[in-house]
């Protein structure tokens, strides 16, 4: 189901759960009063299938929306076949089993460049995604695939590479995190009007269904010249992240933004009251 308004969660359980687990997050995140959380499967899916049905009772019973973000160890275009073969295995088991715990967004970083050109590596993810589209709809697992917007140059995964995927693929959408994208570009991509013409692009490629149906983290970051160096909590960072809640304002954005600062919970609800309260 996709969310009919805008709603703010945590990656992964909330620091302040009484356990280290879903079932225990779920619960944390409907205390707090967010509406969402990201099931971290970032070290490798190892949930079965028993403990995912129990997720979807618990989120479905807590009026939770949950997502999943699939392993780190992906990369569609590495130079070892055996490595692209593993990697889109674990975006497909991520799905499998996130499907079954009713997580309908599954994230991923899709591919590293290497020495090869843009357009040949989007050729190879491209090629990728299409044939696992067609094993997740031939086994009737229903999700919307979300590579994510990277944040080192070396990365694939723009904005706009992201978003082309999204309107030349079905069941393919981006994810945007808007840190990455910040970190990216050495600094920029931080103001109101560089947010609105995130959005903008948005809207053009996927239509008013792009805004309606929107995945994003959003967390402090550090970087360098070369990009991202690692998540830092909104207030010790330089992330407009003020500007960003009017963007989405004014966007009338709908969807989940997904807070991925090393306070997942304290900055989530930060971001909700700044969207709140403007």
């Amino acid at each position: 189901m996709k969310p009919s308004k805008l709603l703010f969660g945590t990656a992964g359980t909330p620091k302040s759960s009484k356990k280290r687990n879903s079932i225990s997050g779920i619960e944390r995140v409907r205390e707090l009063g967010l509406g969402c959380m990201e099931l971290e499967f970032v070290r490798g899916v190892k949930m079965g299938e028993n403990t995912a049905g129990k997720i979807l009772q618990k989120s479905e019973k807590e009026d939770i929306t949950l997502s999943v973000h699939a392993p780190y160890y992906i990369n569609l275009n590495s130079q070892e076949s055996e490595k692209v073969d593993a990697s889109v295995e674990r975006i497909y088991r991520a799905a499998r089993i996130g499907s079954l715990c009713g997580a309908r967004n599954i994230v991923f970083h899709p591919a590293y460049y290497h020495k090869d050109e843009t357009e040949k590596v989007y050729k190879k993810v491209y090629d990728l995604l299409e044939k696992l589209n067609l094993r997740l709809e031939d086994e009737s697992i229903e999700v919307i695939l979300r590579p994510e917007t990277t944040g080192k140059g070396t990365q694939f995964g723009s904005l706009q590479e992201n978003v082309r995927l999204g309107t030349e693929l079905d069941n393919v959408l981006p994810c945007i995190d808007f840190a990455h994208l910040h970190a990216r570009s050495n600094g920029a991509e931080n103001s109101y009007d560089e947010f609105v013409s995130t959005l903008e692009h948005v809207e053009k490629e996927l239509g008013r269904e792009g805004l309606d149906d929107m995945h994003m983290h959003v967390s402090g970051i550090e970087y360098s010249e070369k990009g991202e160096k690692n998540h830092l909590n909104l207030d010790d960072s330089d992330l407009q992240y003020s500007e960003l809640m009017q963007a989405l304002i004014d966007f009338k954005v709908k969807g989940l933004v997904i807070c991925e600062s090393p306070d997942n919970e304290g900055d989530a609800l930060l971001l909700k009251r700044t969207y709140e309260g403007l």
